[in-house]
């Protein structure tokens, strides 16, 4: 591959959308191509931002790029076939693709000013996926901080703050930081600082003006080592999931009858009541048990002082199945096989008094290669499934 490295223009014109230039190198990859170009505007994938994706036009064709990726300060726009060495081409990124990336990440630099500001809470972690965006935090932070931050951050959305990238001296940086400084930088970095916010060192592209950002939406936070983590979109993205869960909401609302401000009160009735019904159905259960398990017994084929049960049910619980299979166990001479379906699946007990020779451990083993089926267990239990 040639020493000459890509000219990045994303990094200073990040609204452009594509450019004339050179394809300088072709290697093959495991699975396709991976070009190099004089300059580009496709980002690589890395600090926690997703690659740009795109074309390369020329001659008529079109070429899909459907990944960047950076290896050893070469930048290579992988495709599925190759292109000639000295071809001219225009590369051209799907700008929906990186619009939404650019509010992601300057979203994730308002956020992380944001915990850092108002929650002496430190980004430690930063992952952008298709469907949802993450930091991570080097502590807990609780439910109402959550909610001042993500109004914080929100405001200065509505502020339309200018976004600025600089080129300058690790000296520079630190000094320029707002945030905790990585001070095993070394040479130029790249700093990227909002007006009145957030300053750091970051490669990542982003819009121009906080406004371009339109929301950020954190979705929800969870505990994450000795720390949080915290799940949250921004623009259409954010978007787009609230109103998919805005349909759902409403939706339940109906169903239960209830007013938009009442559903929390009608999950709980529903819990509650749902509750009711489960020990209801537990009692009504082990009425059932204590009558079909003496039966089952006293109609159970005896073979070399081994009470041979086999059942079948159509209609009970895993649970009911469980402690009925377990009750028939505690006679010393029961030798236990209950099938039971659930989900398409017909799911097998096996189980046995102490009396018995053998264990269940073999007997499913058995059962499995016979009904082509998985499963496992101890000696005196085993449990498995196979397809109806």
């Amino acid at each position: 591959m040639t020493e000459t490295k890509t000219i990045r223009l994303y990094d200073e014109q990040v609204m452009l959308r594509s450019c004339q230039t050179v394809v300088t190198a072709c290697v093959e990859l495991k699975n396709g191509f991976g070009l190099e170009l004089a300059q580009t505007v496709f980002y690589p994938e890395g600090g926690g931002q997703l690659s740009d994706t795109g074309k390369l036009l020329f001659d008529n064709k079109t070429v899909k790029v459907t990944h960047v990726r950076e290896k050893d300060g070469h930048i290579l726009h992988e495709t599925a076939e190759p292109v000639a060495v000295g071809t001219e081409v225009t590369a051209e990124i799907d700008w929906q693709v990186r619009f939404d990336h650019m509010q992601q990440h300057c979203g994730e630099h308002l956020l992380s000013y944001g915990f850092w500001k108002l929650c002496q809470a430190d980004n430690v972690g930063f992952h952008m996926s298709e469907d949802m965006v993450t930091i991570d935090l080097n502590r807990e932070v609780s439910e109402a901080e959550v909610m001042q931050v993500e109004t914080l951050a929100n405001q200065q959305i509505q502020e339309n703050l200018p976004v600025k990238t600089a080129w300058m001296d690790v000296e520079q940086a630190a000094a320029c930081a707002t945030r905790k400084f990585n001070d095993k930088l070394t040479g130029l970095v790249r700093v990227v600082s909002i007006a009145g916010s957030d300053a750091c060192t970051c490669c990542g592209t982003h819009p121009p003006m906080t406004g371009m950002v339109g929301l950020v939406k954190i979705f929800r936070t969870e505990k994450h080592k000795a720390g949080t983590r915290v799940y949250f979109l921004c623009g259409r993205l954010a978007m787009e999931k609230i109103q998919k869960c805005w349909q759902e909401l409403s939706a339940s609302v109906q169903l239960l009858s209830l007013k938009d401000e009442e559903i929390k009160l009608g999950v709980e009735r529903l819990q509650t009541e749902n509750r009711e019904l489960q020990e209801k159905l537990s009692l009504a259960e082990e009425r059932w048990i204590n009558e079909i398990a003496p039966q089952l017994l006293a109609q159970a084929e005896l073979a070399n002082e081994v009470k041979v049960i086999e059942v079948h049910f159509d209609d009970i619980s895993a649970e009911a199945a469980r402690k009925l299979a377990q009750r028939l166990a505690e006679n010393p001479q029961a030798q236990v096989t209950l099938f039971y379906k659930s989900k398409n699946r017909l799911n097998y007990i096996l189980t046995q008094g102490t009396d018995v020779p053998g264990s269940c451990r073999e007997r499913i083993s058995i059962l499995n290669k016979k009904l082509g089926g998985k499963g496992g267990g101890k000696d005196n239990m085993a449990q498995g499934s196979s397809a109806l």
